[in-house]
């Protein structure tokens, strides 16, 4: 055995190194001699190993470091063949098979041979001492390697004080080439290095070549944080020197025209030519901007406001098309019908062809879904060559949408009118407020209020927008809302608008329309060509009559474009054959027809009565389907209607029962009956006197046993009198009728004047009765008249032609 003593930290005297050592495998760390460490202890061989060795006096183990770390249960092919002899100090218990050891490191050591591998590794180790010969180049060495170790320990101020004395306390070369090592931060393979280094010279070059390293990178460390410092430094000082001159300038008057790229922004002002107060704006945030320091959150405020300013088309704007033919033709090109529109915008053309300042109109399409009214806005663009925009009001609650915010909250900017002006690009585009009669409104506004400034011809040459604070001028933007109801819409926003209704489409402008426009768009979006396929008009008839059942073409463009799918498929199959779609056989494509004419079969029997009513989106049919049994006298109504309705029909009955004589049935008809009146489509709610006529005629033909005309349908209001009220919504009734297959109206007298916007089509096709009293309305909806039923006091006129004069439905008269 070797006697050998331990480093500068040893306490304990001479230490024996045995021939025979049981071996602790170290990950990710290497032991050196003098060396103490601590290290937990967990692992099933490691354990065994230091409960045997804590049995005996002043135990000594070896320490080899693992050549992986990762591997649990290391033989000898895993650890490398030179250590370190060690001594425990102290075991600590932690847990169970879990111990905290502090070892000292007592010798190298050399694996002369393995002789066991179970309960833990037992080898017999060769101690390798330090050899204490004498040099100039060894002393020359350890100077060197003491004079760094103290310029190193100079540059990390987290090491103690001390370190600098313990460095110079140890004499022996050895010994402070491994205590250097053991404190340098380098990797465990050059650790390794240095402990199986035996030749003191080689090992002095090697701990000191890690050790100029490290002071090399300490250097840099150092002159980093310097810079970092400085650069702080530099900037606080920036920052008070520009508040300085900031306040100085303010004192004498005097601007900085200077300013690297926010000389820039001097040039947009100039070349945006705003109105004098904007632009009077525009430099004075320009102005603050040069003297305020870029990473200041106010900085950016500002820049992005100047940007907002400069982008914004402020004298920007296209030049009209005044051709009035041109116009036509492209508006007729891209729409069919929808002449009321179509005449008022070649109006405003005409007038601005004649007076270049006229002030934009701000017009309203109303109508259902599907008539065309947005894809109208684009062909007004069109036909006046200016730029389209559009905004979507659907669900907008928030006031800021329209007005925007103000700059003190994080994140503002404009409303969605500056926004939109600014995407394009000039002051006098066609703008599109889609949807408008559905805003919503809460507790961050009424956007609908925000719109009274947009939309007042008087007052939106100087919007105001919250973010901008200047005024920008909207008289020459032609705004175009859209709307499926006016009722909505507040009265003092509806009083701005220029209201142009869009009716439903007849039966024949549908045709038309799919011949022009549908039938050869949907092909083309379905890469078919006419020589793969024709699409009859009689096809598309039954289409419309079939599977559709709407005011607009939506649905009709949807079931086209459904036939074009399947025939697509089947020339993709490899057909080469050219597909003629006709009326037999477009269920192949869009299965059973889904709506049918059932009016001769509702009214078959006596009691039932055909209606009309209006809708959000277009008129429809209406059946009332009366019936009596025996009861007391009461009255059941059913299927979902509003007070208004339930009053109606009960003035019906109140008239019957005053008129029973009249019509040729018992006066006391009611003591012990009960009439029911239904109006199917339980599942819609249904309001408005429009009906009363209607329910009138279902209760005279149900007492008196006489069906009511196939053919016809019937809307008003009556009184006790016998008067017949006039109703709203009549163009929209008098469609829904024709699309049912209609062929008499009977409505009041007072409506006549309604008629000049029904489609001629409708006109040609069907009759119209109008009636001024209820007397005038059985012989002209039952199919025959009670026996004893009284002569009508006037005779009912049929009109064909409707008269020319234009009017509206009194105030009061809502639709059903």
């Amino acid at each position: 055995m070797t006697k050998m003593k331990g480093g500068p930290a040893d306490t304990g005297g001479p230490v024996e190194v045995p021939e025979q050592l049981s071996i602790l495998p170290l990950r990710n760390s290497v032991l050196f001699p003098g060396s103490i460490i601590p290290i937990d202890v967990g692992r099933r061989k490691s354990v065994r190993l230091v409960e045997e060795a804590i049995s005996k006096e002043r135990p000594v183990i070896g320490i080899l470091t693992q050549r992986d770390a990762r591997t649990e249960d290391p033989t000898e092919g895993d650890m490398y063949q030179v250590g370190c002899a060690a001594r425990i100090l102290k075991v600590i218990k932690l847990a169970k098979d879990n111990f905290s050891v502090i070892l000292q490191g007592v010798s190298r050591i050399r694996i002369a041979e393995y002789q066991q591998q179970e309960p833990f590794i037992i080898a017999r180790v060769q101690a390798i001492p330090d050899p204490t010969t004498a040099d100039v180049e060894l002393d020359a060495l350890v100077m060197n390697l003491k004079d760094i170790a103290k310029r190193v320990i100079k540059l990390m101020p987290e090491l103690p004080k001390e370190a600098s004395a313990l460095v110079d306390s140890v004499t022996e070369p050895g010994q402070l080439a491994d205590l250097i090592t053991s404190n340098l931060d380098i990797q465990v393979d050059e650790k390794q290095d240095v402990l199986e280094t035996f030749d003191l010279k080689a090992r002095m070059r090697t701990v000191l070549q890690f050790l100029s390293r490290q002071l090399e990178v300490l250097k840099v460390r150092e002159k980093i944080n310097t810079q970092v410092q400085e650069e702080m430094g530099r900037n606080q000082r920036e920052y008070v020197l520009r508040q300085q001159l900031k306040a100085i300038k303010e004192e004498l008057g005097e601007l900085d025209e200077a300013g690297g790229d926010l000389d820039e922004f001097k040039e947009k002002v100039q070349e945006a030519k705003m109105p004098p107060e904007t632009e009077k704006v525009a430099m004075k945030q320009l102005e603050r901007l040069k003297v305020m320091q870029p990473s200041s959150a106010e900085y950016t405020v500002t820049r992005t406001y100047l940007e907002w300013l400069v982008e914004l088309p402020w004298s920007i704007e296209t030049e009209d098309k005044l051709d009035i033919q041109e116009a036509r033709d492209i508006l007729n090109a891209d729409h069919y019908d929808l002449e009321k529109v179509k005449k008022r915008i070649l109006e405003y053309l005409a007038v601005r062809k004649l007076k270049s300042d006229k002030k934009g109109p701000i017009l309203c399409l109303l109508g259902p879904p599907g008539v065309g009214k947005t894809s109208l806005g684009r062909s007004i663009a069109k036909a006046m060559g200016r730029k389209f925009v559009r905004i979507s009001l659907g669900g907008v609650r928030d006031e800021a949408e329209i007005r925007g915010h103000r700059r003190t909250y994080v994140g503002s900017l404009p409303g969605r009118i500056v926004q939109s002006l600014k995407k394009a690009g000039t002051k006098n585009p066609i703008f599109m407020l889609d949807e408008i009669d559905k805003l919503g409104h809460d507790f961050r506004g009424d956007p609908a209020s925000a719109l009274l400034e947009v939309l007042d011809p008087e007052q939106n040459n100087s919007f105001s927008d919250h973010y901008l604070e200047v005024p920008f001028d909207l008289s020459h933007v032609m705004f175009l809302a859209t709307a499926n109801v006016i009722d909505p819409v507040p009265a003092a926003l509806k009083d701005r608008l220029e209201i142009l209704e869009l009716p439903g489409y007849t039966r024949d402008e549908k045709r038309n329309i799919a011949r022009q426009f549908l039938v050869p768009k949907q092909l083309e979006e379905h890469g078919l060509k006419n020589e793969m396929i024709e699409v009859t008009d009689e096809a598309v008839a039954e289409v419309i009559d079939g599977y559709t059942r709407e005011a607009g073409v939506r649905n009709l463009e949807r079931e086209v474009g459904s036939i074009a799918r399947g025939v697509a498929v089947k020339i993709a199959e490899g057909s080469t054959e050219r597909w003629v779609v006709k009326a037999d056989n477009v269920p192949e494509y869009l299965g059973p027809q889904k709506f049918m004419s059932e009016v001769a079969e509702r009214t078959a029997e006596p009691g039932v009565a055909t209606g009309l009513a209006w809708t959000p989106v277009g008129g429809d049919i209406l059946f009332i389907e009366a019936t009596r049994m025996p009861g007391k006298g009461s009255l059941v109504l059913t299927g979902q209607l509003g007070d208004v309705m339930k009053e109606s029909a009960q003035a019906a009955l109140s008239f019957v029962r005053a008129k029973a004589k009249w019509l040729g049935i018992e006066e006391n008809f009611l003591d012990k009956t009960d009439i029911h009146v239904h109006i199917p489509a339980g599942a819609i709610p249904k309001d408005g006197p429009s009906a009363g006529v209607t329910m009138f005629t279902a209760l005279a033909s149900m007492l008196t046993g006489k069906p009511i005309r196939s053919d016809v349908a019937m809307t008003g209001e009556i009184t006790l009198r016998g008067n017949v009220l006039p109703v709203g919504g009549i163009k929209e009734k008098i469609l829904a009728a024709h699309r049912a297959g209609i062929k008499r109206v009977i409505m009041p007298d007072r409506n006549q004047k309604d008629m000049v916007d029904v489609p001629q089509q409708a006109k040609d096709e069907m009759e119209f009765f109008y009636v001024k009293k209820i007397d005038e309305l059985l012989p002209l909806a039952l199919t025959e008249m009670p026996e004893k039923y009284g002569k009508a006091s006037v005779t009912p006129t049929v009109v064909v032609t409707p008269p020319t004069t234009t009017g509206q439905p009194p105030p009061g008269s809502t639709p059903s």
